[in-house]
């Protein structure tokens, strides 16, 4: 049966419309665009992201009757058609490719740009999608900042494991000075001593001295002399694979200095977040919620946007990636999972503020920790996990009920109980 070309706005017109489907296939650089009109290919045509390939993209869409703009949400490379809709005006859906995958699989058995751009629209055509709502400029702003703070997260994982590597070679002994936690007095020392013989040739005076002017972060004498005794013994012991003029010592310091830049560039990041959410209401409200700080409630806000828009929470916990995907066929029923194909950010947030809310259980009462602890001592104990997930749903709900009603927390408020 040919679908209907129909398709429902979500910008408070609940009429049906007739609407032009434009499906864009996002590569680097470049799509592939294919326009339908009644059902049939009015256009079919290759652009580069540049102003003369956006012109002619604008050209053959002002031919047509009440546009709407399928395309792949592709991280930065969907960027520019994203921004060129919203310049121009246009309505457009921004599709996830997890989504479009299954909901296509049937129909895309030849890979090639140009084909998947005819899909892409013919997805617009039988399963019409709301539209997207672009974040206004300060979600979006926060929105980066959010996204450039988990990159400076993840390269400094990545740039420890480095270190790591490096340090085995030279001066392994160090990681028993501070542990596990590499802090920048840590990353101070390492890039100071990067190898035993650089300490043995040094008095514990003289390396206390050095200890207590060369650092970043100022410490007291006792503590100094303290660090100069254990590096005195440390380098005693050391049978290190590497010499003192070796290529890995360079590496070491390299690492060490790349990291201590690192962290401080997080600091300022936390800074500016925090103080770009405070102005918005619900970051009072998400802050009045026990085991929700500042960062957390800044990361989630610059995630999640405007919360208001979700008309209810089953759309919030699709947007996250943690409603239910269910599977039965005859007598066979998969176990439940969630569907994983939303936010991946906003979820690692969630799940990480719920960790921190059962850290901190004993500050505030909190009815999600009640209801993890039900969850996992109650009369069929769910794992670990599936707990956590459960939690996050329930928080998810009760921020959006509070944001849309003006409310801080209440433990004692009824609407925010555990059922």
């Amino acid at each position: 049966m040919t679908p209907e070309w129909l398709y429902t706005s979500n910008l408070g017109d609940v009429s049906l419309e007739t609407h032009d489907i434009i499906g864009i296939d996002v590569s680097m650089g470049r799509s592939s665009c294919a326009i339908y009109h009644a059902n049939q290919c009015i256009f079919d045509f290759t652009f580069t992201h540049t102003i003369s390939g956006f012109k002619t993209l604008i050209s053959r869409i002002s031919l047509t009757v009440n546009p709407v703009v399928y395309f792949e949400s592709t991280g930065i490379y969907s960027r520019p058609v994203r921004t060129f809709c919203e310049r121009n005006q246009l309505d457009y859906v921004e599709v996830n490719p997890l989504t479009l995958h299954f909901q296509m699989s049937t129909l895309r058995r030849l890979k090639t740009d140009r084909n998947d751009a005819h899909k892409i629209a013919q997805y617009g055509i039988q399963y019409p999608q709301v539209l997207s709502q672009p974040f206004t400029p300060e979600y979006g702003k926060l929105r980066e900042l959010t996204r450039f703070y988990s990159q400076i997260e993840n390269d400094i994982k990545d740039k420890q494991m480095s270190l790591h590597n490096a340090l085995q070679q030279t001066f392994p002994e160090l990681k028993h000075l501070f542990a596990s936690r590499v802090s920048t007095l840590a990353l101070n020392v390492i890039e100071l001593f990067p190898h035993p013989e650089l300490v043995n040739c040094l008095s514990q005076t003289k390396l206390k001295n050095i200890l207590m002017k060369s650092t970043d972060k100022r410490i007291s004498k006792v503590k100094a002399l303290q660090r100069a005794q254990e590096l005195l013994h440390f380098a005693s012991v050391s049978y290190p694979a590497a010499s003192a003029d070796s290529v890995q010592v360079d590496e070491v310091r390299y690492y060490a200095r790349i990291l201590i830049n690192l962290k401080l560039k997080k600091k300022h990041l936390i800074k500016q977040l925090v103080e770009l959410a405070k102005p918005l209401p619900e970051f009072r409200i998400m802050t009045s919620f026990p085991g929700i700080g500042d960062q957390t409630a800044a990361e989630l806000i610059g995630e999640l946007g405007d919360i208001r828009r979700f008309s209810n929470n089953r759309k919030l916990n699709a947007y996250i990636g943690i409603d239910l995907n269910r599977y039965q066929s005859g007598t066979y029923t998969r176990q439940d999972h969630i569907n994983k194909r939303g936010n991946a950010h906003a979820r690692s947030i969630l799940f990480f503020a719920i960790r921190n809310m059962v850290r901190q259980q004993a500050a505030a009462p909190n009815h999600i920790v009640d209801y993890y602890y039900r969850l996992k001592k109650g009369p069929h104990p769910k794992r670990d996990k599936v707990t956590v997930v459960a939690c996050m749903n329930k928080t998810v709900k009760c921020l959006l009920t509070m944001v849309k009603a003006n409310q801080s927390y209440d433990y004692s408020y009824h609407g925010l109980k555990v059922q």
